[in-house]
């Protein structure tokens, strides 16, 4: 299958020379990703291959698919299950909508497939994240969620911060470092710069940090603010 917007191709590593990554990566603080380290860019497509779905497709820079999401909820609907599966269509992460009291939506996220969502299946499987919605904007500009490891934990390992309706977030880790992306994708035809709009955007993890789960990440943040 080909893809309309893989025709001007994002490299699938980015590999920056001394100077390139001082102007590029040291503009914000906590960005300390060596120079000569390579970063994964992908493009997200938000669009099922399944005309009957909604959901994502995710490819690489050699036109190859390496995630999906079939949803069948539809459009308008909000599932409460999630399941993030790899180009051949293999589970890799499960997202599960938890409501507290109600009103906060804490997302579980667990390996492979979850059959249900029931309090047996809960507690034979423990989540190996967390990912909280940040309803208190005010407070805390600009963040989006926090991302903890398992149940107990009180202090978040991963902050979203930014926004995701203009497809522009970065995931930073306890340190503030970035170790992932969100970024709008833009064309260059004859000197003219064309973006893709917000159907069709980039991922870009930083070394380190598994493409899978910030793909998750990008699901997450999909629910909570579309």
């Amino acid at each position: 299958m080909v893809f309309p917007f893989m025709k001007n191709k994002s490299k699938k590593t980015v590999c920056c020379p001394e100077d390139q990554y001082h102007h590029q990566h040291h503009q914000n603080d906590g960005e300390s990703t060596s120079p000569h380290e390579e970063v994964t860019v992908l493009t997200v497509w938000r669009k099922s291959l399944l005309l009957s779905c909604e959901g994502f497709t995710v490819i690489g820079s050699d036109g190859n698919l390496v995630f999906r999401v079939d949803n069948y909820a539809g459009r308008y609907r909000r599932p409460s299950q999630v399941v993030l599966m790899d180009g051949k269509g293999m589970p890799l992460l499960t997202l599960l909508r938890r409501k507290k009291f109600g009103l906060v939506d804490n997302w579980l996220v667990f390996e492979g497939e979850i059959e249900d969502c029931s309090d047996k299946i809960m507690s034979s499987k423990k989540p190996i994240y967390i990912v909280k919605k940040n309803y208190v904007l005010h407070s805390n500009f600009g963040v989006l969620a926090y991302v903890y490891r398992g149940m107990s934990e009180k202090r978040h390992s991963y902050v979203i911060e930014g926004s995701y309706a203009i497809r522009s977030c970065k995931v930073y880790d306890e340190s503030r470092r970035v170790v992932a992306e969100i970024k709008k994708k833009e064309s260059s035809t004859g000197g003219v710069s064309r973006s893709f709009g917000l159907e069709v955007f980039q991922l870009v993890v930083h070394p380190g940090f598994d493409s899978g789960f910030a793909m998750a990440l990008i699901l997450l943040l999909d629910q909570m603010f579309t």
